[in-house]
């Protein structure tokens, strides 16, 4: 059973401006915290409790990723899928190419492979249709699916595995297929319709326990120091892999729900024998444009004609307010209907335009249904291109904002010059604007586009340097202590949770991370590989990931098969 303790370290950093700093903290049995201070104030809290020496290390509130999709990232990149991405080791496609290879000789005959995370703009190649598949496999059904999620690529052998050799499908509405003169597939399905067609038997072939692999995912995610996140595009056919993880002992996460809008049941109230603090609903979500990694976010200047885009496929030119999922009209039928049952709204958003239409729609809605000067906490989520001024209208209207900096960090040399101009390329993702503009921006990885990585965004903001060392846009750094509330208290407000965790305070749940450095007295250019994670608990529990991973694992995996057939999109 639980029992009083008390945690010391060199330091606590609290996030609490009332008392940033201190060297001990007292833990009830119930997870809460009940005295922040020095040692002898714990103990004259809690005189019975255990007291565990940290050592020169430093105690943090457990990192909040604002948006994430910590179910599906598990499917679609842990084992048995193989994740291709750039950023997890394959930096070039020769890289990939490597792999496919080794595999190739190494995986039994016939056994289907799955791949995700192939980035054509990182990578510098173009779409590998069947063709180009089929010359790393001859004979085993294939699927690589797009880091963008809006694309899958099959071998040969897996379109005959679907059995389209012969009798090719049609374009389902909203997607297509490939097709070469004669009609046959060139290997290549476009959107999620498409995609899910092609994907989900291949991915059925494959994987054995999607619990499973979404364990692996919280694992990765408490690994790098995060408590809580949330998943923002949540549907009911999600629900049981969020409780059955929820209801591990030791589960790592505190998972906050967005409701998809295209979803009849988004309106609903959440209903689980779960501890809310564990899993909760807090609002629903809405794509206003795409992925600028495929050209399709609304905005007011131009993609480049260069060589990286015309291998990513992106056509040269502004992509305006046609490209946006909805219309407006649209949007003000979806805001009217749930504005007034009190959900917190969200909206992907990484145009300009696009955003100046979605805070049209929002200022509209508030107006009506008399939120402005409320609480109401309405999210704009990425907005890799807005502007100042956006921002400054946002935080009027109480609108915050989940920012991107792994757009920056990843894809920061090519937005610079090689996808956009310099003038909109180098400042993307205007963090210090967003911060100056009081719309308490949080940041995120957005799981599984990039890995989680907290100090990863904490070290992009405060240099604004990409992945290749070189600086972008300086005018947009932010400081330390900035960033770190991005990551914890800032994080925890947009959710909606500050109450609960974001900083080490009495009452707050004892959501910990423990870094093996002080940050302060890191040189910023090295806050995220001069920075161990050494642990994280969550209600005073120190998380033994090895244990949480072994029990996901042992857990019937029937009712959860469904979910290699849910789209992927994350976003």
């Amino acid at each position: 059973m639980a029992t009083d303790q008390i945690l010391t370290a060199t330091t606590v950093i609290t996030m609490d401006e009332k008392a940033p700093r201190a060297t001990a903290v007292a833990v009830n049995a119930d997870g809460t915290i009940a005295a922040v201070g020095d040692l002898d104030a714990c103990k004259k809290a809690l005189p019975d409790a255990t007291v565990t020496d940290l050592g020169d290390t430093a105690l943090l509130p457990g990192f909040v990723e604002s948006h994430s999709h910590p179910v599906l990232s598990g499917v679609l990149t842990q084992d048995p899928a193989y994740w291709i991405a750039p950023y997890v080791g394959y930096p070039k496609w020769s890289d990939v190419t490597a792999l496919f290879t080794k595999l190739q000789k190494e995986q039994p005959a016939g056994q289907t492979l799955v791949f995700n995370g192939l980035d054509r703009l990182l990578h510098g190649c173009d779409a590998p249709d069947a063709k180009a598949l089929d010359a790393y496999f001859p004979d085993r059904p294939v699927m690589v699916a797009d880091t963008s999620g809006h694309a899958v690529y099959l071998n040969t052998a897996a379109i005959k595995r679907l059995g389209w050799d012969a009798k090719p499908p049609a374009d389902p509405t909203g997607g297509s297929f490939g097709r070469n003169s004669d009609g046959s597939l060139t290997g290549i399905a476009n959107e999620v319709p498409a995609m899910m067609e092609a994907a989900l038997p291949l991915i059925g072939d494959v994987l054995k326990n999607p619990l499973a692999s979404a364990a692996q995912w919280y694992a990765l995610m408490s690994g790098n120091g995060i408590t809580s996140t949330s998943e923002m595009t949540y549907n009911d056919s999600l629900k049981p892999a969020f409780e059955a993880l929820a209801g591990i002992p030791g589960c790592p996460l505190r998972i906050s729900l967005y409701h998809v809008s295209t979803d009849a049941t988004c309106g609903e109230q959440f209903e689980s024998k779960l501890p809310e603090s564990m899993l909760t609903k807090k609002g629903i979500k809405l794509w206003a444009d795409g992925s600028p990694w495929v050209g399709n976010v609304a905005l007011s200047f131009p993609y480049l004609d260069t060589p990286a885009t015309r291998a990513a496929g992106i056509k040269a030119g502004t992509p305006g307010i046609e490209v946006m999922n909805y219309t407006r009209a649209q949007l003000d039928v979806i805001l009217d209907k749930y504005a007034p049952q009190g959900w917190q709204m969200s909206f992907h958003v990484n145009g300009d335009v696009a955003l100046d239409v979605v805070l049209d729609a929002y200022e509209a809605a508030l107006t009506k249904f008399k939120l402005l000067g409320t609480d109401h906490r309405w999210r704009i989520e990425h907005a890799g291109a807005a502007r100042a001024d956006q921002f400054t209208r946002a935080a009027k209207l109480g609108v915050y904002a989940s920012l991107s900096p792994f757009q920056f960090q990843y894809w920061g040399d090519l937005l610079d010059g090689q996808v956009f101009d310099h003038e909109h390329g180098a400042p993307w993702c205007r963090v210090k604007d967003a911060t100056d503009a009081g719309v308490r921006p949080s940041y995120h990885n957005d799981g599984s586009v990039t890995p989680p990585s907290p100090l990863d965004n904490i070290k992009t903001c405060v240099t604004r340097t990409t992945n290749s060392g070189v600086e972008r846009g300086p005018e947009q750094k932010v400081t330390l202590d900035q960033a770190l509330r991005a990551e914890t208290i800032d994080a925890a407000f947009i959710l909606g949770r500050e109450h609960e965790v974001g900083s080490i305070e009495v009452g707050k749940f004892a959501d910990f991370v423990q870094l093996s450095v002080d940050p302060y007295k890191v040189d910023p250019l090295h806050l995220s590989d001069g920075i161990s994670v050494l642990g994280t608990w969550v209600s005073g529990e120190k998380i033994d990931l090895a244990a949480f991973e072994k029990a996901a694992g042992v857990i019937d995996p029937t009712p959860h098969m469904h979910l290699a057939t849910l789209p992927s999109k994350c976003c």
